[in-house]
């Protein structure tokens, strides 16, 4: 789960709005390709893998397309490093962008302000950045034994939240949101995830977003996947 800081814009009560499409384990052509056969999608997530293999266009041709981008990369670096990937990101057009809580209050700071300086030199809304706590692939006792960390995950989860508010919260006053990845509907495989949710368990939990990908893009049928997702959200 993640703590972000306020979006640029209000979501709107659609359930489309609530889902993220993650477009992993695909290629560029193949992420353009699928985003075109779900006629109702809005928002898209590019991840590690499809944007090492396609690049920063491919961030670009989705939002040509009227898509919305989260990039979620993940950064976890030393402040500075952390400020220009931020700043080019947003001016990328990416919406949403992950950053590691872990990296630490300054790190954050200045990776709030890279993003705002990338979106402002584009013309675009500052986008919101989303600090990642806990991945959803640990599990309690592997975190425990593999990090060395003593604190519960969820403790743990709470304390780097808090953290990441206080160094965002700085520029905002609104109140925060959470985008919650590790979606699967009920019955559907974990896969690699440790800590899942259904979707309509997270959103009961006070989730905004959802983040969902093999449940839809690795089913027979991807648009009727997402149309039973938006159903569960909107019931």
């Amino acid at each position: 789960m993640s703590v972000v800081s306020p979006p640029p814009r209000p979501l709107s009560a659609s359930p489309a709005d609530r889902v993220i499409v993650a477009l992993d384990g695909m290629d560029g052509d193949r992420a353009l390709a699928f985003t075109t056969s779900i006629p109702d999608l809005r928002w898209v997530k590019v991840g590690l893998e499809l944007f090492t293999a396609a690049g920063p266009r491919v961030v670009r041709e989705l939002r040509e397309r009227g898509k919305r981008v989260f990039l979620d990369l993940k950064f976890h670096d030393i402040p500075a490093t952390m400020a220009g990937a931020c700043r080019s990101a947003a001016g990328l057009g990416a919406e949403l962008i992950t950053v590691h809580a872990c990296a630490g209050s300054e790190a954050l700071r200045a990776a709030q302000a890279g993003a705002r300086e990338g979106a402002a030199a584009g013309g675009l809304q500052a986008p919101t950045l989303l600090a990642v706590t806990v991945l959803t692939s640990w599990e309690a006792a592997r975190f425990a034994s593999e990090l060395a960390i003593a604190e519960p995950v969820g403790a743990y989860v709470e304390r780097l939240a808090a953290l990441a508010a206080g160094a965002l919260r700085a520029a905002h006053s609104e109140p925060f949101v959470l985008v919650t990845p590790g979606i699967r509907p009920e019955g559907a495989s974990g896969g690699d995830q440790a800590r899942v949710m259904t979707p309509e368990r997270a959103i009961a939990a006070g989730a905004s977003q959802l983040v969902i990908g093999r449940p839809i893009t690795a089913a027979a049928d991807p648009a009727e996947a997402f149309a039973r997702c938006l159903a569960r959200i909107e019931s």
